[in-house]
């Protein structure tokens, strides 16, 4: 089968043309299942329980998150309610949600799991260790297993794919907004690549408006990020799998 990831959904106007164009997309590149980060898809600062619904219908089967996903209070109650939308599962367990799930994608059980990394992040657990429980808790429910680790290190992203290497089917990393030219399969059959990047505006900062972001370098004072306008690029990866095995991992450039 064949599992699209994609990068880190950034501002409204990227919300709109995934709803308008992801079903074709799946069709496309002849997906059975699409996980998506979205905890900047609202403002660039969190994800609403609108969007997410909007992003669901589109196509979506699983929403990630990360450190910015409970910014937004509106999705507090999704998260407790929705098997889909999840947040990162190191998160302290007083948070919302939870952090995995098993999707049915036409009789194939699909574990997806999302992680926040500990290097230059708040309030995060030992995603290895939460790693390893959730694999162990979940064992013998899912055929494939998908890792979204949102994380500022790159290190720590290649250190978690190796791992779990063997143990999952992919692991990609999420959070930077730029997309890593790393795609590889390791040597037990586990698929990696370091960033997915950005499904975003081009021509700012990570998809923020870059006046602001010069603002805030130059004078050091705070700033109200806003999504750049421009074209909408969208960014991930394409795995395939047999079984618990990745095939082959392809990025996607549109």
């Amino acid at each position: 089968m064949k599992i699209l990831m994609l990068g880190d959904i950034v501002g409204g106007d990227a919300v709109d043309l995934l709803c308008k164009k992801l079903w074709g997309l799946r069709r496309e590149l002849a997906c059975d299942m699409v996980v998506a980060n979205g905890e900047n898809a609202t403002g660039i600062m969190g994800l609403s329980a609108e969007d997410a619904g909007r992003l669901l219908d589109a196509g979506v089967d699983v929403l990630t998150g990360g450190n910015h996903t409970l910014h937004n209070r509106s999705i507090y109650t999704l998260l407790d309610d929705s098997r889909f939308v999840l947040r990162p599962a190191n998160l302290p367990a007083a948070a919302p949600g939870c952090g995995d799930t098993v999707f049915d994608c036409g009789g194939v059980r699909v574990l997806v799991m999302n992680l926040v990394g500990m290097m230059g992040m708040e309030h995060a657990g030992n995603p290895f260790e939460t790693a390893d429980r959730i694999l162990s808790r979940r064992k013998g429910e899912y055929d494939l297993a998908l890792v979204d680790l949102h994380g500022e290190a790159t290190a720590e992203k290649e250190a978690l794919g190796y791992y779990l290497d063997g143990r999952v089917t992919a692991v990609a990393g999420t959070h930077t907004h730029v997309q890593t030219a790393d795609e590889k399969l390791l040597a037990g059959g586990t698929a990696y690549m370091t960033d997915l990047g950005m499904c975003g505006p081009e021509g700012g900062v990570l998809g923020t408006d870059r006046a602001v972001i010069l603002r805030r370098f130059t004078t050091g004072l705070p700033q109200r990020f806003v999504p750049a306008t421009g074209k909408i690029v969208l960014r991930g990866a394409r795995i395939t799998a047999n079984g618990l095995r990745a095939e082959k991992i392809e990025r996607i450039v549109l």
